[in-house]
Formats: structure tokens, C-alpha cells, sequence
């Protein structure tokens, strides 16, 4: 396992196993797509991994796993700049930011990264995997996520108001693996 899988699995995988199956199933689906990012592949793997690592209930400072998980591999791994800022922002975490207050904060501490694919790259691989680790629509999980947390909660409203965005990110990506088949 490689430094990415092994702080996921320390933070995750005991004390939240159905997170943890998330993400690896974010991770495998990344090992798949990664072939069109060239020397980003490693990146996105790496970003899949550990992109729900805040989580875990003794990073859980603000409640805001982006930003808690962001802060995380900064401060206590000093991970590669890049790799914070997907997490910080994987999923368009922006929004659910602006929701909960944390917008400016988000937005000041871990820059948008300036990479369409990449960042699409990511949206595609959590959005089109269950809380179990299985493959699913992007359609499918922004209900299944609405139906888990209710309409009305934090994050319903962000998912809600981010649906399109990540319909239209899945729908990019999936154009791009057609152009470039295996």
C-alpha cells in the first residue's frame, strides 16, 4: 500500500469502515481514469484515497471534512500543495463552504486548483461511487446523498445547488475516457 492508502486506512479504516470502502472505490475508479491525466495519474490516485481522510473523528475540527482533511495532510504531512488543494476542494466543496459559513476560509487557505481535468478527473471518480465502494451513476448518488442527509440538511442544500456542476464534470470526463478508449 502505498503512503496515500496507508494514512486513509489509519485515519479511516477502523472507525469508519463505510467511508474507508468509499474510498477505496474512489481510488480504484481513479487507477482507471488516470490513464488520461499522464504524470497526474499518480495525483488523482493519490487525491481519491484521501479526499473524505477529514472525516475521521480525531481530524473532525470545523465538521467540514474538506477542509478538515486539507488541514490535515498539510499541517501533520506536509503533503504535496496540489494534493491539498484537490481535497480541499474535491466535489466542489466550495459550495457546501458557502453553506456552512467556511466559504472565505476554504477559498483563502486552499486555492482553487487551475486544472480542468484533474479536477474533473476527481468529481467523476467520487460521483460515480456509492458510500460501499460500488459503481453508480452520478445521478444516482447525488440521490442517494440527498435521501441520506434529507433535502433540507447542509448538505442536501449543497448537493442540490452543486448537482449540475457535477453532472456536468461526470459528463466531461466521461466524454474524455471515450476519446482516449484503453
Amino acid at each position: 500500500m502505498d503512503w496515500a492508502g496507508r494514512v486513509a486506512a489509519a485515519e479511516l479504516g477502523d472507525a469508519l469502515p463505510r467511508r474507508w470502502a468509499h474510498s477505496q472505490g474512489v481510488a480504484a475508479r481513479a487507477a482507471e481514469v488516470g490513464r488520461i491525466l499522464g504524470k497526474n495519474a499518480g495525483l488523482l490516485v493519490a487525491a481519491a484515497t484521501l479526499h473524505d481522510v477529514g472525516y475521521a473523528p480525531r481530524l473532525a475540527t470545523t465538521g467540514f471534512h474538506p477542509l478538515d482533511g486539507a488541514r490535515f495532510l498539510r499541517d501533520e504531512h506536509r503533503a504535496d500543495e496540489r494534493l491539498v488543494r484537490l481535497v480541499a476542494n474535491h466535489s466542489f466543496a466550495l459550495l457546501e463552504a458557502e453553506e456552512r459559513g467556511l466559504r472565505d476560509e476554504l477559498a483563502a487557505e486552499f486555492p482553487l486548483l487551475e486544472e480542468p481535468l484533474l479536477v474533473d478527473a476527481l468529481v467523476y471518480c467520487d460521483m460515480t461511487t456509492t458510500p460501499d465502494g460500488f459503481r453508480t451513476s452520478a445521478r444516482e448518488r447525488v440521490a442517494e446523498i440527498v435521501g441520506r442527509y434529507g433535502a433540507d440538511s447542509v448538505v442536501g442544500r449543497f448537493i442540490r445547488r452543486a448537482a449540475p456542476e457535477i453532472f456536468a464534470a461526470v459528463e466531461r470526463m466521461a466524454a474524455a475516457l471515450v476519446v482516449q478508449p484503453r
